[in-house]
């Protein structure tokens, strides 16, 4: 049996795979989703439904647009600033990682970026605390959960500026007060479907404030009254996602599958300080739910433990290049069962190297 531990693409549910490839063959009249028109009245419905499940699943007050984009959450990087700054104004932002910082790059090119704190003098091993964030701000971004070091901020921090979160890795998979937020934005390659789509969750008192002049593909306002249709949208994206928050909200919403990520990550993370062979790498405090990241006491046997654990179906856990060693990415549709069996890989490659 293999067990995916990818960190994105990431692992989806057998039935949402099977639905979809039924769609593939014929989702309407013997045409494939592939082929029919965005236009039609079936993928609208399609378009609507997979909204509504956004707003029912993440409980969004009155007064957001949820759209669904293009461009993965590296463009996101760029609309935020075009959307929301304006010539001579300053944006903060929380460093935790290389994707907080790409993001960081790209406020430049519309105006300034303040960096409220970082923890790039540790390899982004913990999440900055007791920082403080300008009153004049145009707003505050941060990164909630940062996959390629395995750490996760589960709170907001308090500021009175409106409020920024790249949620890519961790959306859908824990409950959340939407109304913290004034922007949320997510590629969809980890708990809400596969990759070619980014939701977008906007608080639309926040939008036509900015004095730049925004290229239409790339302003908010002409998809949110476009309907997410402004041109043609990743149509097989968007219908994969829908099948997947249909998934979700049959297992129990995000409230019940959060019960079953911190069950998932407790399992894992207790075996690493249990084991003697293995070690986490980042601050317990800000450990991440989604991407577990350890490496061994002695790094001479971390090649053997890679294959050591290949061989026996586990896939996608070496770690990234940035941080070494293992990265487990034990997203919504990961089961608990994937994670027991990693665990007891772990207690036999011990058992077999001890000396």
């Amino acid at each position: 049996m293999r067990h995916n531990f990818g960190a994105g693409p990431c692992i989806l549910p057998q039935e949402v795979f099977k639905q979809a490839s039924q769609a593939v063959l014929d989702f309407k009249d013997g045409l494939s989703i592939l082929e029919i028109s965005h236009r039609t009245p079936e993928f609208e419905a399609v378009v609507a439904e997979a909204v509504k499940l956004v707003k029912e699943l993440l409980n969004v007050p009155e007064g957001y647009s949820v759209l669904f984009l293009q461009g993965g959450a590296s463009l996101q990087f760029a609309m935020v600033p075009m959307n929301l700054l304006s010539e001579g104004q300053t944006a903060s932002y929380l460093e935790t990682g290389v994707w907080a910082n790409k993001a960081i790059k790209e406020v430049k090119h519309f105006g300034k970026a303040n960096v409220v704190a970082t923890s790039k003098e540790a390899n982004f091993t913990y999440i900055p605390k007791d920082f403080s964030i300008p009153e004049d701000s145009a707003y505050f971004h941060f990164t909630s959960n940062n996959t390629i070091y395995g750490t996760e901020l589960l709170t907001v921090p308090v500021t009175k500026v409106p409020v920024v979160c790249d949620m890519s890795s961790d959306i859908m998979s824990r409950v959340i007060d939407v109304s913290q937020y004034d922007l949320i934005y997510a590629g969809a390659q980890k708990n809400i479907g596969p990759a070619g789509a980014t939701v977008v969750i906007i608080k639309d008192e926040i939008l036509g404030k900015t004095t730049n002049k925004i290229p239409s593909m790339l302003d908010y306002k002409q998809h949110i009254d476009g309907g997410s249709m402004y041109n043609t949208p990743p149509v097989f994206a968007i219908y994969v996602a829908m099948l997947n928050l249909r998934w979700l909200k049959s297992k129990g919403g995000v409230a019940e599958i959060e019960k079953e990520n911190i069950a998932k990550a407790k399992a894992l993370y207790t075996e690493i300080d249990r084991n003697p062979f293995f070690k986490g790498t980042c601050a317990v405090e800000d450990r991440s739910r989604m991407n577990v990241c350890f490496v061994m006491e002695n790094p001479e046997l971390e090649k053997p433990f890679l294959k050591f654990a290949e061989e026996n179906g586990m896939e996608g856990i070496k770690g990234h290049r940035s941080v070494g060693g293992f990265r487990a990415s034990i997203y919504n549709a990961l089961p608990i069962t994937s994670v027991h069996a990693l665990v007891e890989l772990m207690q036999e490659f011990a058992e077999k190297n001890q000396k």
